[in-house]
């Protein structure tokens, strides 16, 4: 098995309704797909790669050293390490302050997310017209029902967060993960990951399968919003990253989650009896899932505090 590779050029062209139908299934039947021709400049990624390798290198690694999973790792006698991840992560967002030492580091994140965040919204446009919803409905939905996210109310605007994380090489990886499984929380995920070291996998079928990794390429999921406004059509998909014991794993994961204010609830066009889904207020559901993050899904829809 392998994880869906679709052109996202082709959209604009002859190939528009084969193109629509792949990322159709893609969502539907993997929650997990990779885009190419993604209209993201080679140019700008590889700045990307060199800037957060050099930042690790230069901002984090020492500190990662002396990290609780380090210490864990090389004091527990032979046991697996459970509840904490082999991981050094960053979290970028557009009002915290960012790593200031490496040179380009500021400027070339700033770029990259800009043009992370239109691909976002062009992705759920996408997925506004194979549902069957109208032009913009998640884009709104996560944005509190306001049509312009740049709204001068900051608690219905959306949330667009990016987390730089590195795996380095772990002397013992069979016992512990680099990151835990679990499905994410918001609404669609990009991931750029490493152009050679593998790791991620997602469960499909009861079985793990890999994410091969491909130079440029931007892998979409659906988190656990998605999930609800499609009324259960497109499911979030557990997944997680094997440890390995050679090789610094570089993973910039950026996110487009509804705003805590935005009320999530299953779109009435997709709800045929009833919904499958409660409807609730986003920043609800995060504090379940801060607590449940890594625990079965279905609870967590179930202790959300529905409306």
């Amino acid at each position: 098995m392998a994880i869906p590779v679709i052109d996202f050029s082709k959209l604009s062209g002859e190939e528009r309704v084969k193109t629509m139908a792949q990322i159709a299934n893609g969502c539907e039947e993997w929650g997990f797909f990779q885009l190419v021709n993604h209209g993201i400049s080679e140019e700008l990624l590889e700045r990307v790669k060199r800037v957060s390798t050099e930042f690790y290198k230069s901002e984090r690694e020492e500190n990662f050293n002396k990290s609780t999973p380090v210490k864990l790792l090389s004091e527990s006698d032979g046991e697996k390490v459970e509840n904490v991840d082999w991981e050094d992560v960053v979290t970028l967002l557009d009002d915290n302050e960012w790593p200031s030492n490496t040179p380009g580091f500021k400027e070339t994140m700033a770029e990259y997310r800009a043009e992370l965040e239109k691909l976002a919204e062009k992705v759920m446009e996408v997925m506004d017209e194979n549902l069957g919803l109208p032009k913009g409905y998640i884009k709104r939905a996560f944005n509190g029902g306001n049509d312009d996210s740049g709204d001068d109310n900051n608690n219905n605007t959306a949330f667009f967060g990016t987390k730089v994380s590195h795996y380095p090489p772990c002397p013992q990886p069979e016992r512990i993960n680099a990151l835990r499984a679990h499905t994410d929380a918001g609404g669609v995920i990009l991931l750029f990951q490493d152009d050679t070291i593998g790791g991620l996998q997602i469960l499909k079928g009861g079985e793990w399968v890999d994410v091969q990794p491909l130079p440029n390429a931007i892998v979409i999921n659906t988190g656990d919003q998605i999930e609800v406004l499609s009324n259960g059509k497109y499911k979030s998909v557990w997944h997680r990253v094997l440890a390995t014991p050679d090789g610094n794993r570089r993973s910039i994961a950026s996110f487009y989650n509804p705003s805590l204010a935005a009320t999530i609830a299953p779109a009435p066009q997709l709800v045929k009896q009833a919904r499958a889904y409660p409807k609730f207020v986003f920043g609800d559901y995060m504090s379940v899932y801060a607590e449940q993050k890594f625990l079965p899904k279905e609870p967590r829809f179930q202790a959300v505090k529905a409306m």
